[in-house]
């Protein structure tokens, strides 16, 4: 009976359509309404190294809900997509690796990363291999099980040079990750440059960012570029930073998002695209004297960047707080004189 009803109701308005005329919410929109509809937008935020190891990663070990992000949570949670580098393996497997810091932090940490609201995290980066091939595979396991995206290393070449992809408010964004870091000590972190059908990280070669990102922007309305590079406390970007940054931007990609050298570093608005150098750090422990950053906010639209703003951090026990007052500003300030250096 209830069929029939239906069925009886969808005849008379169809009757009454054809008597009246469409009703204007059935109409197809005039070239006006068109014209007038909204772009879409897409809210990112960016965040620098996340260390999860040593005394925080011994505080989630034993207790799981402690996340270091408590503090941040309600911003990083806000943005359609957050962003950041993991400066350490993680899990509980592999062999340590011949270098003077080596970072594995527990199988926990991937939780309170999704908790806090990340999306798309870099594993391009001099930690990712601390503990080997095995201990990399257990990392991109546990993110993925946690439904965090993650690019720039793999089980071979081409899933290290991939684009984690999300599509947010009918913008579809690619997301490459590369490193380049310079040689500590004896350990060279190019060594674990994935080769063929051999394991590791998407190395920063200009040519091959290039293809890369000429390659995503087919499929993708925005690529992202992440990029871990230049010298540990150093305040201006490298030559090595610039070029592989321009290389991103000048073959189609609207953003650079930029870790490693631990302190901020300028932004630079280079052709149609945006270059953030350095974010510092995020999540760290032990690195006294570099505990001032901030949150990077990032408005997107189609054709790319339309806006930025900050939100000032400074570490506390390696763990990030809001900065407030006098000390905020002061971030704020040294962003722009950053900023003004970059220039040069």
């Amino acid at each position: 009976m209830r069929r029939i009803i239906h069925l009886l109701v969808q005849v008379v308005s169809l009757v009454c359509i054809g008597i009246l005329g469409a009703p204007a919410s059935a109409r197809p929109p005039d070239a006006a309404q068109i014209m007038a509809a909204p772009e879409p937008e897409v809210t990112l935020i960016a965040v620098g190294d996340l260390m999860l190891a040593r005394s925080i990663g011994a505080t989630l070990a034993r207790d799981a809900t402690a996340s270091p992000f408590a503090a941040p949570a309600p911003i990083l949670q806000r943005a359609d997509i957050t962003v950041g580098n993991l400066e350490c393996a993680l899990g509980t497997s592999g062999k340590r690796a011949r270098k003077t810091y080596t970072f594995l932090g527990p199988p926990a940490a991937a939780a309170s990363l999704a908790d806090a609201g990340f999306d798309v995290l870099s594993l391009a980066n001099n930690h990712s291999l601390d503990y080997g091939t095995t201990a990399l595979d257990e990392t991109m396991r546990l993110l993925d099980a946690a439904g965090i995206q993650h690019a720039g290393a793999g089980s071979d070449e081409a899933a290290a040079h991939r684009p984690a992809t999300l599509e947010v408010r009918g913008l579809r964004l690619a997301f490459l990750a590369y490193v380049n870091t310079p040689a500590e000590g004896s350990f060279a972190a190019a060594t674990w440059s994935a080769r063929g059908n051999r394991p590791g990280v998407a190395w920063a070669v200009p040519k091959r960012i290039a293809a890369d990102v000429a390659a995503a922007r087919q499929a993708a309305d925005l690529v992202i570029v992440l990029l871990h590079s230049g010298y540990e406390n150093a305040q201006n970007p490298s030559q090595i930073q610039r070029v592989a940054a321009h290389a991103a931007i000048d073959a189609g990609a609207a953003l650079v998002i930029g870790a490693h050298p631990h302190v901020l570093q300028g932004v630079e608005y280079y052709g149609s695209g945006v270059i953030a150098y350095s974010l510092g750090n995020f999540v760290f422990d032990g690195l006294y004297g570099r505990s001032e950053t901030a949150i990077l906010h990032v408005t997107l639209g189609r054709t790319g960047v339309r806006a930025i703003e900050w939100t000032p951090v400074v570490l506390r026990n390696g763990r990030p707080q809001p900065a407030t007052g006098r000390q905020a500003s002061a971030i704020r300030r040294r962003i722009e004189r950053l900023s003004a250096m970059t220039l040069r």
